[in-house]
Order: structure tokens, then C-alpha cells, then sequence
């Protein structure tokens, strides 16, 4: 997606976004006129037509168009742009904003400890965070419902770590959420933290947590374990 096609797309589109799943847009195709979907805009043909086509053009829908009318369906980066906007709703009307995520225990490639150790980072995270983390991450495979959820964090107020720079390389900033941790057996880990490059649009099904402790030896897991992780405002 083109990055005039992603700012094109502002609260018109997305209300345009919600009326569409609110029609069953979520569920798969359906079908929509422009003149009908003009008359619940208040708004002209012209202009409905012009909403649906930045969010097509910016991968939040699909369209089909026929003779009478055309198919549209909300695709999976719809539903998640839809899921930020009610966590942001649910941040003004409720008190505790919490966001559950769930997954499976697996090995990583062993590049966290590496990253975590580095002095640049680990001088922030102690000012920070307020600890000095276990050098390594517990890496968590998220399942598909908590993959879509996860981009309801972008409404969360994160701890920020900064870039910084050596003679022979610049290494990227980061951001962290402050996590809590619960196991099948309801084991808790309080005072953990996500953390993840601050702009990447990979790897979304893929969860890092750090902590003070090795937290596979604080609670004892293994590979194929489920876990909840509890991601909430810093604190």
C-alpha cells in the first residue's frame, strides 16, 4: 500500500469502514449501491464513491464492482484499523483498558539477547522500565483472534525506548507496554514488558516479552505452553 493511499484514508473513511461492517461487511461480501450508501452518509454519490475507493485503495476493503451495484467485504487490515478505533472508545468510557492477548510458549532466534544486552538500550531500560532485563525474550505465537486484537495496543500509552547510533552501526528505537503474565495453570508474572521495533508491520503473529527474570525458569514453561498476556498503559 502507498503511503498517499494510507493518509487518504481519515475518520470519513472510517466511519464509512464501520457502516459497511455494520451491514455484515465483517462476515464476507455484501452488496451496496452508492446512492444507498450516499443516503446514510448524507452525503453525495460522488463522494460515497470516492470513500470506498481510498478504502480500497488502502487495503481496508474489497470490491467487486457489477452492473446494479458491488460486492464489498471488510478485509483483516479493516477489521483491525475498526478494533484500534473502539480501543481508543473503550479508553474514554471505561477506567481500566486492558488488552488480552493469547498464544503458545516457542523458541526465538536467539537475536533478543543480543539486541537487550546492548548498552544503548539497556541504560533506557533501567531509566524506564525500572530494571535491568533477563537478556533474552519470551517469544509467544500469537493465535489468529489475538494476531487482529494486537493493533488495538496502538491506543495504548507506550514506554518509548530511543534509537542511538555507534561509530559502525544505528540501531532503531523500540517501544515497550507494560504486561502481565498468566499461565494455563493461573500461574501470574507481574511487571513484564512487550516490546517490538517502534515501526514494523511484520511479524504481527510473533509477541516478545522482557522481564527481570528468565521468566521460562520463574514459570516454568516450555514450548507449546498457552499463555495470556495482559498489555495495559505504562506504568
Amino acid at each position: 500500500m502507498s503511503v498517499i493511499a494510507e493518509s487518504a484514508v481519515g475518520h470519513d473513511e472510517l466511519a464509512v469502514l464501520k457502516l459497511l461492517a455494520l451491514e455484515g461487511g465483517l462476515e464476507g461480501d455484501v452488496k451496496i449501491s452508492c446512492s444507498h450508501l450516499a443516503d446514510r452518509l448524507d452525503a453525495s454519490n460522488q463522494t460515497a464513491s470516492r470513500r470506498l475507493q481510498r478504502l480500497e485503495s488502502a487495503d481496508l476493503l474489497e470490491r467487486d464492482t457489477v452492473s446494479d451495484g458491488q460486492w464489498v467485504a471488510v478485509t483483516d487490515k479493516g477489521e483491525r484499523a475498526l478494533h484500534a478505533e473502539y480501543e481508543d472508545y473503550r479508553r474514554i468510557f471505561e477506567t481500566d483498558s486492558t488488552i488480552e492477548l493469547e498464544g503458545t510458549v516457542t523458541s526465538g532466534m536467539g537475536e533478543g539477547k543480543h539486541y537487550i544486552s546492548l548498552s544503548g538500550y539497556q541504560r533506557q531500560f533501567e531509566e524506564r522500565l525500572g530494571y535491568e532485563p533477563f537478556p533474552g525474550t519470551l517469544n509467544v505465537d500469537l493465535r489468529e483472534d489475538s494476531v487482529r486484537r494486537r493493533s488495538a495496543m496502538a491506543s495504548l500509552e507506550p514506554v518509548p525506548i530511543d534509537g542511538w547510533e555507534t561509530d559502525e552501526r544505528t540501531y532503531g528505537p523500540a517501544v515497550c507496554y507494560a504486561a502481565t503474565i498468566e499461565t494455563a495453570d493461573g500461574e501470574v508474572y507481574e511487571g513484564a514488558h512487550t516490546i517490538a521495533p517502534e515501526r514494523t508491520h511484520h511479524d504481527d503473529d510473533q509477541l516478545e516479552v522482557i522481564a527481570p527474570d528468565k521468566l521460562r525458569e520463574e514459570l516454568d514453561l516450555e514450548d507449546g505452553d498457552h499463555l495470556t498476556v495482559s498489555v495495559g498503559d505504562r506504568e
